[in-house]
C-alpha cells in the first residue's frame, strides 16, 4: 500500500515537470540563428536602417506588424517562420524573391504577399531584405498576444494544480497524523 502511495505521488510530480521541461525546450528551439549575408548577388549589400523605413513607408507592417510578429494576415518575420516548400527561410535570395514576386495564399494566413517589384527597385529590396535578416539576427522579437496569452494560461494551470496537489498532500498528512494520535489516545486510555 505505501508503495501504491510513493508511487502516485512521483507520477503526480512528474507529470508537471515532464511538461514544464517540454515548454521550456520548444522555448528555447525557437531561437534564431545568426543571419546569413543579406545580399544574394554581387550588388551592393543593403542598408537595414533604409529597409526599416521602406517597411514603414510600404505599408509591410499592417500585416507582418511593426515589430515583424505577424498575425493572422501574414506570417511572422522575426523569427521568420519557416513555411511549407521552403527550404530555408533565411535565404537572401529567397527573401528578395518573395519581395520581388510576392507569394500565394498560404493556408495558415488570410492574406496574399503582393508583388513589389513594379514598386520598388533592386536596391530597395535589398534594404527591406537586410532589415528582415538584421532583425532575426539580433533575437527572436516578441511574442505576439497569442502567444503570451497560451504561456500565461499554461504557467497559471500548471501552478494551481501544483497548489491543489500539494494541498491534497498536506491535507492527507494531516488527516493521518490526527488518526495517529487518536488511536495513541485511545490505546493510553485502555492501558490505564
Amino acid at each position: 500500500m505505501r508503495g501504491r502511495r510513493h508511487l502516485t505521488a512521483v507520477i503526480l510530480i512528474l507529470i508537471p515537470v515532464v511538461l514544464a521541461g517540454w515548454t521550456m525546450t520548444a522555448v528555447f528551439a525557437q531561437s534564431p540563428s545568426p543571419s546569413p549575408l543579406p545580399t544574394s548577388s554581387g550588388g551592393p549589400p543593403g542598408d537595414p536602417a533604409r529597409g526599416q523605413q521602406l517597411f514603414a513607408a510600404q505599408g509591410c507592417a499592417s500585416c507582418h506588424g511593426a515589430n515583424l510578429e505577424g498575425g493572422s494576415i501574414a506570417p511572422r518575420l522575426n523569427p521568420i517562420t519557416k513555411l511549407a516548400g521552403v527550404p530555408n527561410p533565411k535565404d537572401p535570395a529567397y527573401i528578395e524573391a518573395t519581395i520581388c514576386n510576392g507569394r500565394p495564399k498560404d493556408p495558415a494566413y488570410s492574406g496574399t504577399m503582393a508583388a513589389y517589384c513594379p514598386a520598388l527597385s533592386t536596391q530597395q529590396i535589398r534594404d527591406l531584405t537586410a532589415y528582415i535578416l538584421d532583425q532575426n539576427s539580433k533575437g527572436g522579437g516578441t511574442l505576439d498576444p497569442v502567444t503570451l496569452a497560451r504561456s500565461n494560461v499554461f504557467w497559471i494551470t500548471i501552478s494551481i494544480f501544483l497548489l491543489v496537489m500539494s494541498t491534497y498532500l498536506l491535507a492527507r498528512y494531516n488527516m493521518r497524523w490526527i488518526e495517529r494520535r487518536a488511536a495513541e489516545r485511545r490505546e493510553g486510555g485502555r492501558s490505564r
